[in-house]
């Protein structure tokens, strides 16, 4: 059963790509004013900033540091790369850390010059690499299952079920699955493998947008909740039966959105929250 938590923003996050054309204080500044009370940086939004002191302005806004966008990318048929990838990754451990969050969110990557079997052997090679950081920081790594249409290059981990497995493998509480329903909502073991998710305390994130028909980029084209055809508020539910009961994080890649007032853009979001959400 849903619960009645919509009469206000407290579950609410925004990640910082949604609003992209504004700086992270700026962003942080308009968030809070609206009510909203969690955000979600994405790694380029620090660039040229002092990590430590930026999560600190976050906080003096009132606002939860929920995740920190995004590391990953493991595989690569050139072992140098491969222990770059790993190199980078535990940095943004450290940087988790200084901005004062405990979630990574991992989109895992792939080599489309190897077979999709190798790069999840890497992925796993990868995460397996960095646990022992993520454990003694206490940060924790979501594996975040994307669409199958970006298997060449973004993610080898394409299915909430391949991500359930390989944390189920990789046997750490620190490790776990991010659910955005644009990559999931169209798999129809989704319901089960949230449950799934839940029953193994795996469940760490929950992304929300929507899928625009038609979709004129099969990245930059997504939509405001209620925009499209994906059942928000049922995936919603199956998460909260699963026990997730954190942030519904806003994380909507649109170059038709980032052209727009940011400002109407951001009251579109709360409004498409409270009523599709």
């Amino acid at each position: 059963m849903i619960s009645n938590q919509m009469n206000d923003l407290s579950k609410l996050c925004i990640h910082t790509i949604t609003t992209k054309p504004w700086e992270i204080e700026k962003a942080a500044k308009n968030y809070a004013a609206a009510g909203v009370k969690g955000i979600t940086v994405w790694r380029d939004a620090l660039k040229g900033r002092n990590i430590r002191e930026t999560g600190q302005l976050l906080r003096d806004n009132d606002l939860t540091v929920v995740s920190l966008c995004r590391g990953g990318f493991f595989p690569n048929r050139d072992p140098s790369k491969r222990e770059a990838a790993i190199d980078d990754n535990r940095k943004l451990i450290e940087e988790a850390v200084e901005l004062g969050t405990k979630l990574i969110v991992l989109v895992t990557g792939a080599d489309p010059n190897q077979s999709l079997e190798d790069s999840r052997e890497q992925i796993y090679e990868g995460i397996s690499a960095i646990i022992p950081d993520a454990e003694s920081a206490e940060v924790k790594l979501a594996i975040e299952p994307l669409h199958p249409m970006y298997a060449d290059s973004r993610s080898a981990i394409n299915t909430i079920a391949q991500a359930n497995q390989m944390a189920e493998d990789l046997n750490s509480p620190f490790v776990g699955v991010a659910v955005d329903v644009y990559h999931l909502w169209w798999d129809p073991d989704l319901e089960n493998e949230i449950k799934r998710c839940g029953e193994n305390n795996h469940l760490f994130a929950f992304h929300i947008c929507d899928w625009k028909t038609p979709t004129n980029d099969l990245l930059l084209d997504r939509g405001l909740m209620g925009e499209g055809c994906i059942p928000i508020k049922k995936i919603r539910s199956w998460v909260e039966n699963a026990g997730f009961h954190g942030f519904h994080e806003v994380e909507i890649f649109s170059s038709l959105y980032w052209k727009q007032d940011q400002s109407e853009l951001l009251k579109d979001i709360i409004h498409a929250y409270h009523k599709y959400v």
